[in-house]
């Protein structure tokens, strides 16, 4: 199996790992989510905290910006109000459901045209104006600029995408209060499960399968004990679930949570302390060159 460690993103049959396709989204997702949970920032922007009733706008609907409207949609409760592609894009302010646009794409091949939405053919560009909460730019490279910074009607840029913001065009959100979530962050979740992956052909270990029995018998147990408390059983479904112990992908979403959380946590804690710092992308920059340091440090290298 060591020899399915030269490459990641494979097949599950393959040696892969459950949850790969959809690390990236997902980890957008966390990273947003838990830029909303502070409250002193959110108060800075005008916002209260939570992704629940938030107006999500997203440029490209490939890999990144597909899985990421669905968790932010299902999982979130937010209302995606755009969404983007080359040739046109997609409004609803009320929100576009999400199930239906994807029966639409599935059936015509296109989202353009889907009923529950206002289709804009002309100038997808400019589906970045857009009045929303959240604006995550998942397609291309310098899609934000000094030339249309202003027009930006969002509160939080999320970067899902390589480089969609040029520094120009950063500096101005910056002066303009916007809070710009980094890519060297933001969409790391594929690299990080791809890590996972790794480490799993590495080991020579299945998540999920050494620790799956041990933890259905607890929760069983504690199933049956709040049975007695209460006087009544579980519905057998609910029994099911509670029951049943943690398959590979709930541990490697856990581990994704657990690291874009962390993660953008470290890079908070720097942003706040240094007011040499003006933004999360230098934040972040200082954590992951402190981190560089230490190790060589450790190791000897260091002059």
């Amino acid at each position: 199996m060591d020899n399915f460690a030269c490459v990641t993103g494979k097949p599950v049959t393959q040696g892969g790992i459950s949850g790969r396709t959809e690390a990236t989204g997902r980890g957008v997702f966390y990273g947003v989510r838990e830029a909303l949970s502070h409250k002193p920032d959110m108060r800075k922007l005008g916002m209260d905290p939570g992704v629940e009733g938030k107006r999500v706008a997203i440029q490209g609907y490939g890999n990144v910006g597909y899985h990421a409207a669905r968790i932010f949609f299902h999982e979130g409760g937010a209302k995606i109000v755009a969404i983007g592609e080359w040739n046109g894009w997609l409004e609803n302010p009320e929100g576009i459901d999400i199930d239906a646009l994807d029966a639409y794409r599935e059936e015509n091949k296109t989202i353009l045209d889907f009923p529950g939405a206002k289709t804009r053919r002309r100038n997808p560009e400019q589906m970045l104006e857009v009045e929303c909460d959240i604006l995550v730019p998942a397609a291309l490279q310098n899609q934000i600029t000094l030339e249309n910074a202003d027009r930006l009607n969002c509160k939080i840029v999320a970067e899902a995408a390589n480089g969609p913001t040029t520094p120009e065009g950063e500096e101005r959100l910056i002066e303009r209060n916007i809070l710009v979530i980094p890519d060297i962050y933001l969409n790391a979740g594929g690299v990080t499960v791809s890590y996972f992956e790794w480490t799993k052909n590495i080991g020579h270990i299945r998540y999920g399968r050494m620790g799956k029995r041990l933890e259905a018998a607890k929760e069983s147990k504690m199933i049956h004990s709040i049975e007695r408390i209460i006087g009544q059983p579980f519905d057998e479904s609910d029994r099911r679930q509670f029951g049943r112990g943690a398959d590979e992908i709930d541990i490697v979403r856990s581990g994704l949570e657990g690291t874009m959380v962390d993660a953008y946590r470290e890079i908070r804690a720097v942003f706040k302390r240094n007011r040499k710092v003006r933004d999360l992308r230098t934040g972040a920059y200082a954590v992951a060159i402190e981190k560089v340091a230490r190790t060589y440090e450790s190791l000897g290298v260091w002059p």
